[in-house]
């Protein structure tokens, strides 16, 4: 997810890159430091900055908004006008020069990047009113009833076409902020009980600051739920255009490197899927699924409408052979057993699976917490939890 942010950034020319995490964060500063590096010839960085306790402040990050207080000091050091304050967890492509164009054509103090919203989905975002000129007057956290339809805007004034307007009549916040230096300076130190950038920080601004909304009409996904992540990952396999697409020469999306092979299909039956590098499939039937790096799937099996995480690793010939003679702890192997049958499930990595497995959620169950048996259950999607050993046979 971290190489949508920063892979928008690159495209847009933005090489100063800082990324601040606090929770379970190894992985993903070991995928930074192996992915992004800007050569000796240029200013250009990803640096990971993680939340740490000092004298002057003894908490972890609070919200968005204390993440970026806490470090202020150091970004204040760059000789900048702007500060671009991004998500991690959003799925789009986006000039970000076209947002910074527009907070100074507008001389914002702030600037919200917004997606134009229909009635059906407006009350599950933050809202925001908007006058004539694009500034930002009211703001309203997933309204219901007479609260949202007070916060109908005319999105014509920010671009849409007027027949897009009727259908879109709601703006709903991004969570992505262009802030002038000295604002965002002024607001996190005179408010420092004030942890949240949208929820807080920002709606107590608008009175006193110049506010304005950039209307971002591409495709957008939040997807920090279980069920929205994997609805997005499932729709990129969708024909003949996906909603988001990777096969995109003028704006790549960029990741590590990590020289493996290609995928080996023996006797497959593959329809609407997506199959990553390095991968083994035997005999099997993959329909509407998309199929992590090193993924490896046994004769007679079926995936349906699955997310394959895949693995970290290649597990040696001898190493499974022996597995398989011993029964040792680590049994089954690495990947997906013999006839086995896989649907609406995330398979996380480095997962093992074994033969004759059913993993369909036969109880139609919405929410379950079995992570003492490997894996847990969201929205009806069965997680297989990463590094988990599901045995033989197993009904879940």
């Amino acid at each position: 997810m971290i190489d949508i942010p920063v892979s928008n950034c690159v495209n847009s020319e933005i090489y100063k890159i800082y990324v601040l995490t606090q929770f379970n964060s190894a992985s993903l500063n070991r995928h930074i430091s192996r992915a992004y590096s800007f050569g000796g010839f240029s200013e250009g960085f990803v640096e990971v900055l993680p939340a740490q306790q000092t004298p002057e402040n003894p908490n972890w990050f609070q919200g968005t908004a204390d993440a970026v207080r806490q470090y202020l000091w150091l970004f204040q050091e760059w000789d900048v006008d702007e500060y671009l304050i991004l998500s991690g967890d959003h799925l789009y492509r986006m000039d970000y020069g076209e947002f910074v164009r527009r907070h100074r054509e507008t001389d914002a103090d702030i600037t919200i990047s917004v997606v134009p919203m229909d009635n059906r989905r407006a009350s599950d975002f933050g809202l925001m009113k908007i006058d004539s000129s694009g500034r930002v007057v009211n703001f309203s956290e997933k309204p219901k009833g007479d609260a949202l339809t007070a916060m109908q805007v005319d999105t014509t004034v920010l671009g849409l076409a007027p027949e897009q307007a009727k259908q879109f009549p709601y703006i709903a916040s991004m969570g992505i902020y262009v802030f002038k230096k000295e604002v965002m300076a002024k607001l996190l130190r005179q408010s420092t009980e004030q942890t949240d950038f949208g929820k807080e920080i920002i709606p107590a601004s608008a009175q006193d600051y110049n506010v304005q909304a950039f209307l971002f009409d591409g495709y957008w996904e939040d997807i920090g739920t279980i069920e929205a992540f994997y609805e997005a990952n499932l729709a990129l396999t969708q024909q003949p255009h996906p909603p988001f697409s990777f096969y995109d020469e003028k704006a790549p999306i960029y990741t590590r490197t990590r020289f493996l092979p290609p995928s080996k299909l023996l006797d497959c039956h593959i329809r609407e899927s997506i199959v990553s590098e390095g991968s083994i499939l035997k005999s099997c039937s993959v329909t509407h699924s998309v199929l992590g790096v090193r993924s490896r799937v046994e004769s007679g099996c079926i995936v349906e409408d699955a997310l394959i995480m895949g693995a970290d690793y290649y597990q040696p010939f001898t190493e499974r052979l022996s597995e398989k003679d011993c029964y040792t702890d680590t049994f089954p192997p690495l990947g997906i057993g013999a006839d086995t049958l896989i649907r609406r499930a995330i398979i996380d990595k480095n997962a093992r699976i074994g033969c004759n497995v059913k993993i369909i959620n036969k109880d139609r169950v919405e929410e379950a917490e079995r992570e003492n048996q490997g894996f847990y259950i969201r929205n009806g999607i069965v997680v297989v939890l990463k590094n988990a050993t599901i045995p033989d046979g197993t009904v879940i």
